[in-house]
């Protein structure tokens, strides 16, 4: 995925809490009203959305076949909170879009303002790998920034910090990447997408090599860590809109107890929900 863009400001200086706050704590609602998700029934997304060539197709849809618009209704019923959509791309195909839970971001004392410092949930379609992918992406943006992008350089809130911190044999993170890596089939690419990244899967996963390819990513480089299922064109054109969507849901649930561990705002899904 190419990098994205900044165009915000940065807010001011602040410390980093150590770890996930309740919802609660913040003052923030925890029992906001959210849209319900729309029914299966009604579901209109198609397989043929996700184009191997172009992207996810976004654009000249209605709501009920825009996976913008499914994903974000039900990641919000089902967590019980606001989410903020994030994307790359332009016009009718998108090639990245993410949801990262808005209080996680609004309790960051340096970077309230932008979004990237942030876990998120993401899918994207890589057109060079022929993947598509979903999963969780934590980014670690600039150490040395360019001039006109300051709000892009790393923090001291941003929760790349928890993610490298908890890199290290015996650590919860460890034991939450290797249940899904070697366990369920996930992949995980580590460094930046300008040069060529680290890729790792149940063949060659090891924490500290995961950790040291991080450190290596260069400090002008825009740098990132993604944990994701991949689905090849084949598999994707074998399943239908709505089997997608709850794939793509079924990645986020399981990909949310690292996000925890790395967030300043743990989430839950609400009791109940679907």
């Amino acid at each position: 995925m190419p990098k994205r863009t900044c165009t915000v400001s940065c807010a001011s200086a602040g410390r980093l809490p150590a770890r996930p706050a309740p919802f609660a704590m913040l003052g923030m609602p925890s029992r906001a009203r959210f849209a319900e998700p729309i029914p299966k029934a009604a579901i209109g997304f198609r397989p043929e959305f996700l184009d191997f060539q172009r992207g996810i197709r976004v654009g000249n849809l209605e709501d009920h076949e825009r996976i913008t618009r499914l994903l974000k209704l039900e990641v919000e019923a089902r967590y019980r909170q606001g989410f903020v959509t994030e994307r790359w791309g332009r016009g009718v195909f998108w090639q990245w879009i993410a949801f990262l839970p808005r209080a996680n971001r609004e309790a960051k004392p340096v970077s309230s303002a932008v979004s990237f410092g942030c876990s998120k949930f993401f899918i994207s379609v890589d057109t060079d790998e022929k993947l598509f992918k979903s999963g969780l992406q934590i980014e670690r943006g600039y150490i040395r920034s360019p001039r006109a992008y300051p709000q892009c350089r790393l923090q001291p809130d941003w929760d790349w910090h928890r993610l490298v911190r908890g890199l290290k044999p015996g650590s919860a993170v460890e034991r939450e990447l290797k249940r899904l890596v070697v366990r369920e089939g996930f992949r995980i690419f580590a460094g930046s997408w300008e040069e060529a990244p680290s890729q790792f899967s149940k063949s060659n996963f090891q924490t500290l090599k995961i950790r040291r390819a991080l450190a290596a990513a260069l400090p002008n480089r825009w740098a990132g860590f993604q944990l994701y299922y991949p689905m090849t064109e084949e598999e994707v054109r074998g399943s239908t809109g709505v089997d997608l969507v709850e794939a793509m849901l079924a990645v986020f649930e399981e990909v949310t107890p690292l996000m925890n561990l790395c967030q300043q705002i743990a989430i839950e899904r609400g009791v109940g929900k679907r």
